[in-house]
């Protein structure tokens, strides 16, 4: 059975035994964390931090959670519209005068509905260490289809487009800015570029065994990834000191969790506040319902959140997952090192959310978290 260290309340012990199961299974090294109403109930890790299985997976390790960053870009634009700095409804052209598609709303960008799921112009991934270029290219772009129409997953661009905006707004890049008015306050280890002297913790992600299958063509959307991003280019030292907000975030699960509370929560964790209760609401907001011709699924997509009910959610390639509950003011995160080709993700993170939901079940609480074990 895997060793897992750190404290899991025993209401929750579904979720330690799924993790110990994934770890014996399908991971290499991993860690999950459940917070109810902000405060940690589950916080748990265990293998290794290398794929030759010799560096053990420590509290503070960190690695890259690739779309799951996306969370904390649309937090940010969720905090700068409470404060009435964005105007989501707002064309984007009002805030970046050179873009020229006048009809994409911050809104569009949010959901996946700006009609500009890639570049145009070839690109490769070393453009992405250029913010100047590859936002240049976009400003010149026109969108495929009529914005707000089409739902088309905007896997890499969707960060330089609302990275943008923010720095328009804010004078600051969208990676200053999490650290500046997120992470900072909230405490947070988690980090949008990552700085040299981190390195020493992060775990290098691990290629799926048959390597990352690309998404197949669909009636309207049959254009190769431009750039193609395989997992090695996430273990480059370019890679991480890039902001690169829609796949480029580091942290763990705790890490996610205690940004990701501030939705579940009303907009305030450990006595810091940072949204009110309405722009947390805003997140489930529905944009868009429809088949998405990236990922060949149905999809509802909130502002700048996957939504279902009460709930919001996103993860990463490979496998990460972050979910949101806001009636019972929970966030699940799952954080790992080993990817698994699969377009939409697999059931890793999921079987976590599952496990969590057994833990709400239980109705004896225990106030004292217990010391995980396997």
């Amino acid at each position: 059975m895997a060793d897992l260290q750190g404290t899991c309340d025993e209401r929750f012990a579904e979720v330690r035994d799924a993790l110990a199961a994934s770890l014996d299974e399908d991971d290499v090294g991993a860690s999950v964390a459940v917070f109810v109403g902000g405060e940690p109930v589950v916080d748990l890790w265990g293998g290794f931090a290398d794929a030759g299985r010799t560096v053990a997976w420590q509290r503070d390790t960190i690695t890259n959670v690739w779309s799951t960053t996306k969370t904390m870009i649309a937090l940010c634009a969720l905090i700068l519209a409470d404060r009435g700095d964005l105007d989501l409804d707002a064309p984007v052209a009002g805030y970046w005068p050179e873009f020229r598609a006048a009809d994409v709303r911050v809104r569009h960008v949010l959901s996946h509905t700006a009609g500009m799921p890639t570049w145009d112009d070839p690109v490769v991934v070393e453009d992405l260490y250029d913010w100047a270029r590859v936002t240049s290219l976009l400003a010149g772009q026109t969108p495929r289809w009529t914005p707000g129409e089409v739902g088309c997953y905007h896997a890499a661009t969707q960060g330089f487009l609302l990275g943008e905006v923010v720095r328009r707004i804010t004078g600051k890049t969208i990676g200053a800015f999490f650290a500046a008015e997120v992470a900072g306050p909230l405490g947070a280890d988690f980090h949008i570029g990552l700085p040299a002297e981190h390195d020493h913790r992060l775990a290098l992600s691990i290629a799926p065994p048959g390597g990352m299958t690309p998404p197949p063509p669909s009636e309207l959307f049959d254009a190769e990834p431009n750039p193609y991003i395989e997992p090695a280019h996430a273990n480059t030292v370019a890679w991480r000191r890039a902001e690169i907000p829609s796949g480029a975030g580091y942290g763990n699960a705790r890490s996610v969790a205690t940004v990701q509370s501030v939705v579940s929560c009303g907009g305030a964790v450990g006595g810091v506040r940072l949204l009110s209760r309405a722009g947390c609401e805003r997140a489930l907001e529905e944009q868009y319902q429809g088949l998405d011709y990236v990922l060949g699924v149905p999809m509802r997509y909130g502002l700048g959140y996957g939504a279902s009910g009460r709930t919001c959610y996103w993860g990463g390639m490979g496998g990460s997952l972050v979910f949101n509950d806001l009636d019972a003011g929970m966030t699940v995160a799952y954080v790992m090192n080993q990817m698994v080709d699969a377009i939409n993700g697999d059931g890793r993170g999921m079987t976590m959310v599952t496990a969590a939901y057994g833990g709400l079940s239980n109705a004896t609480p225990r106030t004292s978290p217990i010391r995980a074990s396997r």
